[in-house]
């Protein structure tokens, strides 16, 4: 990926599920209610200080970002303030 946050900006996979395991595409309605908020981190930015790249939180629910779209994948931006855990 090229791109780094600055400050505390963290970036994470778009948490929206939108076709099950089996293969069933969901609606919008139905993803939005398979929204996880356990995720790992792809990039922090140089003033977060307690998460890294890699690590794995817990975001907090209504957290909602910033969506970016970076090499044609989506993900969303939080600052780091929103992460309640590293698991």
């Amino acid at each position: 990926m090229n791109f780094t946050p600055t400050r505390d900006w963290v970036v994470l996979p778009l948490p929206t599920k939108t076709i099950t395991d089996s293969g069933i595409i969901l609606s919008e309605q139905a993803a939005d209610s398979l929204k996880t908020n356990i995720l790992k981190v792809v990039k922090a930015g140089p003033e977060c200080k307690q998460v890294k790249e890699g690590d794995t939180v817990y975001v907090h629910p209504e957290t909602s970002g910033v969506i970016l779209t970076i090499d044609g994948v989506e993900y969303v931006a939080v600052n780091e303030f929103m992460i309640m855990g590293i698991l």
